[in-house]
């Protein structure tokens, strides 16, 4: 898929007129992009529409307007879009509870790398995870971590066909395995080009 440009983005103030039909729009399109793996792991995959919206928030947060600026949005946010060969997914560890989710975080390092995925009978596909800068440590995983799954020609061409994809995590604090649904097979589907 095509690299977002400034010509892609809204003004200030344009973004500020179309915003909540914008933001509507968005929520109801990543609805087809959300994975739950199990009550606490969800993958959110991206495409240029839902960085679209992420660097247009942010640009309006920060008030930025200038070319600069709005070039390293860009250049931050752009590799979050898939290139047509690959799926990009930010993976959250989700526990409302904050003592939970500490405990949580110190038993999952280095989950980010047991995240894979597969179509139909192919091989699993493991996450490439945060390629940008290391977000865990010794004592603990973060809870955001940015995935890219490279999908061989043959993997892309047999999940554009609409074999089953499959999805899990394989780490020995959590193991898990989900099918994927209809509706998010379908938008993956249609990031590969």
């Amino acid at each position: 898929m095509d690299q977002l440009t400034r010509n892609d983005l809204y003004s200030l103030e344009q973004y500020a007129e179309v915003r909540a039909d914008f933001r509507r729009r968005v929520i109801e399109h990543k609805k087809n992009r959300r994975l739950a793996l199990d009550a606490h792991h969800t993958l959110y995959f991206e495409d240029a529409l839902t960085v679209q919206y992420q660097v247009q928030e942010m640009l309006r947060i920060e008030r930025i307007f200038e070319a600069a600026g709005i070039a390293e949005e860009l250049a931050a946010y752009n590799p979050l879009i898939p290139d047509g060969a690959n799926w990009k997914a930010t993976y959250m560890v989700e526990y409302a509870d904050e003592a939970e989710r500490k405990t949580a975080l110190a038993r999952l390092i280095g989950v980010e790398d047991t995240i894979w995925l597969r179509v139909g009978a192919h091989d699993p596909v493991f996450a490439i995870a945060d390629e940008d800068l290391e977000r865990s440590s010794a004592e603990k995983t973060a809870s955001v971590h940015f995935l890219r799954f490279e999908l061989t020609p043959e993997m892309a061409a047999a999940a554009k066909a609409g074999e089953a994809l499959t999805a899990g995590i394989a780490h020995a604090a959590c193991s898990t395995r989900c099918v994927v649904p209809d509706n998010v097979r379908s938008a993956l589907a249609a990031d590969l080009s």
